[in-house]
């Protein structure tokens, strides 16, 4: 069974947490702007991922789109940015691999300690 991707973490991941600014900006316009003109908004978030090369690592194009109604009709904008992330265990999304189980035991290293 996959793990589940800490969404708060993976949003404020994106592009250094600038995403998730953006997606706060998009609410607060849209939401004020339903509310002063009595009018319909709308926020689409559009996540694409694809593989980077036959790595544990995906990338992810993050793309942000608001319409904000205005007084004589709205206002739009969009933006579209790339993260790589690493798939780590179960699916779980993060910006740094997991970190491992000891490779070698001392007794296994490859290098031995001078006597």
């Amino acid at each position: 069974m996959p793990t589940p991707t800490n969404t708060a973490e993976f949003f404020e991941e994106l592009n250094g947490g600038a995403f998730a600014s953006q997606i706060g900006h998009a609410l607060s316009e849209v939401a004020a702007g339903v509310v002063d003109h009595g009018k319909a908004g709308k926020v689409v978030i559009t996540l694409d991922f694809s593989q980077i090369g036959e790595s544990a690592q995906v990338k992810i194009k993050h793309k942000l789109a608001f319409k904000a109604p205005t007084k004589r009709g709205d206002r739009s904008e969009n933006t579209s940015l790339d993260t790589p992330m690493h798939v780590n265990a179960g699916g779980k999304l993060s910006l740094f691999p997991e970190k491992h189980d000891q490779l070698f035991t001392r007794e296994e290293a490859p290098v031995h300690p001078r006597s």
